[in-house]
């Protein structure tokens, strides 16, 4: 896909993994790329990159959760690109923990973060799409909604609140050009997912045996992810809207 030349981009949590493949290649197909993230250093890494192949490009400090902090990120970016047309939700907190370990605190952050941030900033950026009658939303959500994920309840409801939020969005502005999709990773190979393979509760195998366990026999790229949001993000999928896009080589066939 190149056809989003003239249009802003908000990737959130862009800093690295799959929001570092998402930027990329959304910077790849002409966007102008705003990344929102609380880890500023690694998101200006993201940037220089991008920086480096003459894409445009800033990096605003931001935590999702918060709709002050939200609010700041976007008054940034319109001043210095221009309105929002694209927005990708992949920030996100993960974890395992039993569930009758589980707090109360920590089930309010995971929400705060994975199902409150998407929230906020839909609402931060949806006039700008409203005014131009065109905007793409595209939430990353997962695989574990569909397949369950012991230890992770916290993050499996969140998750799954967002898939919901999705259809329910895609259904109330379908009609004014806007569509609303997600797309849910599968096992994918990314510094968050090895850290998580190694500290989830009462998990017996190595990340290199879960990725031996999908039908491809292999662990996804974060490019296989930054494809799906493309594709999303592009005008040839402008029919599509309310979808769940698996990018799971096979885990889960939906």
């Amino acid at each position: 896909m190149s056809d989003l030349a003239g249009k802003i981009a908000v990737v959130t949590g862009g800093s690295s993994g799959i929001g570092n493949a998402i930027s990329m290649q959304l910077a790849e197909d002409g966007g102008s790329i705003a990344i929102w993230d609380n880890n500023v250093a690694a998101a200006e890494q993201t940037a220089a990159a991008i920086a480096q192949k003459s894409g445009r490009v800033i990096v605003c400090e931001a935590d999702v959760a918060s709709s002050a902090s939200v609010a700041s990120a976007l008054v940034r970016t319109q001043a210095e690109l221009g309105p929002v047309a694209i927005l990708v939700n992949n920030a996100a907190m993960t974890g395992g923990v039993p569930f009758e370990d589980m707090s109360e605190d920590l089930w309010d952050r995971m929400i705060a973060v994975d199902l409150k941030g998407p929230f906020l900033c839909i609402k931060a950026v949806l006039p700008d799409m409203l005014a131009a009658g065109w905007g793409r939303i595209i939430n990353i959500t997962s695989s574990s909604v569909h397949m369950g994920s012991p230890g992770m309840a916290h993050y499996v409801a969140a998750k799954g609140g967002l898939t919901a939020l999705t259809r329910a969005l895609a259904m109330e502005y379908a009609a004014t050009e806007i569509t609303v999709n997600n797309v849910p990773p599968g096992y994918v190979e990314t510094p968050t997912m090895r850290r998580l393979q190694a500290s989830h509760p009462g998990q017996r195998r190595s990340f290199e045996e879960m990725s031996a366990a999908t039908p491809m026999k292999r662990a996804g790229k974060p490019e296989d992810i930054a494809a799906a949001v493309s594709y999303l993000a592009s005008k040839s999928a402008a029919y599509v809207t309310g979808q769940t896009i698996h990018v799971n080589g096979g885990r889960f066939l939906g």
